[in-house]
């Protein structure tokens, strides 16, 4: 249970992020921009560790370097500017719809890549948690539906693209949540995963700087939002989600992560004044009851 919570925390931290990242957003700054920033203030702040740990990443196996690359490059670079430009080239709803199927695709990949084995009760009680975090974006999805032209969307280029980019993020965050949990197994601390996972991703940001896609600057209003965000989601963030991890299995961790939606619901309840809806609160019960008992219970 104690390995449910950290996640839990780590989602709504996760959730605080959005209140400074999706108005930056909304001023006009682009998603490459703050996720390659975010990325170049981690990797500094972690070049103390990489020196204190130098042995120990030098003489990584080749497999270790493939399961750094996969959190950070796939993960955290790639997934999350896939996921921000699929915003904008189809309905918010359906990306928010098809982000559902990311437990699906991390539970598969638990059972091939960590052999972690499914019950049937694991099954019926994943399904309720999906139901909840269905019910927790009901809202949005079902008001977004109503506008989308699926008709004309099914088949247009732009939409099969967003489609394609949306289903991209899905499966490197479904595949980030394995191959973490599998770099704790490997013996790797909280603070050496994050330390690979954000060097990892600057390295795969890199060339998108070089085209000229990422403008920087020097503002200070806005370096100082970025940092904020570094220490709250970056640091604070990801430090107890692989703590979380290391405490559950990797296909409960994914189920966990859908508390994601929830928490920010929460933050907007707190500090946005909107209320919650009667669907919202009956899918984070669904999903913290149905999470609680696939822990407790070791299924």
């Amino acid at each position: 249970m104690q390995g449910i919570l950290y996640i839990l925390l780590a989602c709504f931290l996760w959730a605080i992020d959005t209140l400074i990242r999706y108005p930056l957003l909304g001023e006009g700054i682009s998603a490459s921009r703050i996720v390659f920033t975010e990325h170049l203030i981690l990797t500094i702040f972690f070049i103390p560790l990489f020196a204190k740990k130098i042995k120990l990443f030098w003489q990584s196996k080749v497999a270790y370097v493939f399961y750094f690359l996969i959190i950070g490059g796939l993960g955290s670079a790639i997934g999350t500017l896939a996921f921000t430009r699929a915003f904008s080239l189809i309905n918010p709803s359906l990306v928010i719809l098809l982000q559902k199927f990311q437990p699906i695709i991390a539970i598969s990949l638990a059972a091939i890549v960590l052999k972690e084995k499914m019950r049937k009760d694991f099954i019926i009680w994943a399904v309720i948690c999906l139901v909840g975090g269905l019910l927790i974006s009901y809202e949005d999805i079902a008001s977004g539906l109503k506008d989308v032209d699926f008709d004309r969307s099914l088949f247009d280029q732009k939409f099969l693209l967003g489609y394609s980019l949306t289903f991209l993020a899905v499966f490197s965050w479904g595949c980030s949540t394995v191959f973490g949990k599998k770099l704790t197994s490997c013996g790797f601390k909280e603070q050496e995963i994050m330390a690979g996972r954000f060097f990892m991703g600057f390295i795969c940001l890199v060339p998108i700087l070089l085209t000229g896609e990422i403008q920087m600057d020097v503002d200070v209003n806005i370096w100082g939002k970025i940092i904020v965000m570094v220490v709250i989601s970056g640091l604070l963030g990801m430090f107890v989600y692989y703590k979380g991890l290391t405490l559950v299995s990797a296909r409960v961790g994914a189920l966990a992560e859908m508390f994601f939606p929830f928490c920010a619901v929460i933050v907007n309840w707190i500090f946005l004044n909107q209320a919650l809806t009667f669907q919202q609160i009956l899918g984070g019960v669904l999903l913290l009851i149905g999470s609680t008992v696939i822990q407790l219970k070791h299924y």
